[in-house]
């Protein structure tokens, strides 16, 4: 008898605006013939938007392709304008920026873990019904995000698509009082992140490592925000400017997003489990001990494992944070001096979900020519596919309604950036 399962997925739209996509596949005596992640979403628009625009735009016009990760838009974007103008930050106004990224990854990390990833772990529809049974969980988990929340409101001049970033620094910077309510949160919100890492490393994973090719940015002496060379756990060591000789592109059938792989090579994994495995050495030791202290290795390959990451990443961005505020000067001037002039700029941070590449094309006059944007969700979707093909095929006889729930499950593993409160996988087998 051959079985064909057929699985459809309703998402949001991946990257930038919200939409629908699908995720189709069909096993045939056991063997899945098909694996495919179909995204419906309109053409990249804000590629378009941003030709003709001001450089000093870009910051502000990118923070609104996501209202989840505006940081990371805009901190890609100013790198990569500075490279063009000869542009260094240094300083405070360098540690402000990471501070800036503290925040972002704090909030992001935290509302996926326990507002939308925990629940499928612990059997519930969502956090709601997850709350009843768990109030104190969801009680610590949202004002531990508030605090991430709270941070880029004072820094980026609102929580949502901030405003305060610009090239060279900021439009202004907070005065060290400013700071106080938001240190003393930290200093709880650490203690509680320490308990909630190893509360994640208790919950129930299925056995799923896989073979994958990580990649990330590495800093020569910290976990990577905004700074550092691409690399790979099989030998990929770049500059970013590179990223596009290397990082390929392309469309793909059944997706109007773009699928991307290593030139010569597959595809590439992108997030928390590849700068975990790429940087644990990098993490604060509060950080290292917490993850070892949960079950982690000093590297992850079972995407399951991926919330216990990303509670290691808030603790961590918790820790640094308080590091940062504890020795926090004001800086001479909100931002350094430059001079506009023509040129081509690329610019890579670590958003939440993975690298986020930009590159400029700009004028004599600092108008963009040009503009190129590679989400890490993009970048990711390939291995999404692969993903499911593994996990499919050994419980494709399983019920219904559980193999339903297990792959929606190992969708959401990867964080991307949709309303997952909203999505929904639907499982139709039909047998011949």
């Amino acid at each position: 008898m051959n079985t064909l399962t057929t699985k459809t997925v309703r998402v949001d739209a991946l990257a930038r605006v919200e939409g629908e996509g699908a995720f189709h596949v069909k096993v045939k005596d056991g063997q899945v013939e098909e694996a495919e992640l179909r995204i419906y979403e309109p053409p990249r628009f804000f590629e378009a938007f941003l030709r003709g625009r001001s450089y000093a735009e870009a910051p502000d016009i990118t923070a609104r392709i996501c209202g989840i990760c505006p940081v990371a838009y805009q901190m890609s974007a100013v790198h990569a304008m500075e490279e063009i103008f000869g542009v260094k930050v240094e300083g405070p106004l360098r540690e402000l920026r990471r501070l800036l990224y503290c925040g972002e990854w704090i909030e992001s990390h935290v509302l996926h873990a326990f507002m939308l990833h925990a629940p499928d772990f612990l059997g519930y529809a969502d956090a709601i019904q997850m709350a009843g049974d768990h109030p104190d969980l969801v009680t610590q988990a949202l004002r531990i995000k508030k605090i991430g929340n709270d941070i880029v409101a004072l820094l980026g001049g609102r929580e949502i698509h901030p405003i305060n970033v610009r090239v060279g620094g900021f439009y202004r910077v907070p005065k060290r009082r400013e700071w106080h309510a938001i240190v003393e949160e930290l200093k709880w919100a650490r203690e509680a992140m320490v308990a909630l890492v190893r509360w994640t490393g208790q919950l129930p994973f299925p056995a799923f490592e896989q073979e994958y090719e990580f990649v990330a940015l590495r800093h020569p002496d910290e976990y990577p925000f905004n700074e550092g060379r691409l690399v790979s756990n099989r030998g990929l060591d770049i500059p970013i400017a590179a990223f596009e000789e290397f990082l390929i592109e392309e469309h793909v059938t059944h997706s109007t997003a773009l699928h991307a792989h290593i030139k010569e090579r597959a595809n590439y994994f992108v997030g928390p489990l590849a700068r975990y495995s790429l940087n644990f050495d990098r993490l604060s030791p509060l950080a290292r001990d917490a993850a070892l202290d949960s079950g982690l290795g000093v590297t992850c390959n079972n995407p399951f494992q991926s919330i216990v990451v990303r509670c290691v990443e808030a603790l961590y961005a918790i820790d640094e944070a308080l590091r940062i505020l504890e020795g926090y000067t004001m800086p001479d001037a909100p931002a350094v001096p430059y001079e506009v002039c023509a040129g081509v700029g690329h610019g890579c941070t670590e958003a939440p979900r993975g690298i986020l590449y930009h590159r400029y094309v700009v004028d004599e006059e600092g108008d963009i020519v040009a503009a190129k944007i590679t989400p890490p969700t993009a970048q990711n979707q390939a291995t999404i596919e692969a993903d499911l093909r593994a996990f499919v095929e050994p419980r494709a006889q399983l019920p219904l309604n559980e193999l339903t729930w297990q792959c929606e499950q190992a969708i959401r593993n990867y964080d991307p950036c949709i309303s997952c409160s909203t999505h929904f996988l639907r499982v139709k087998i039909e047998k011949a």
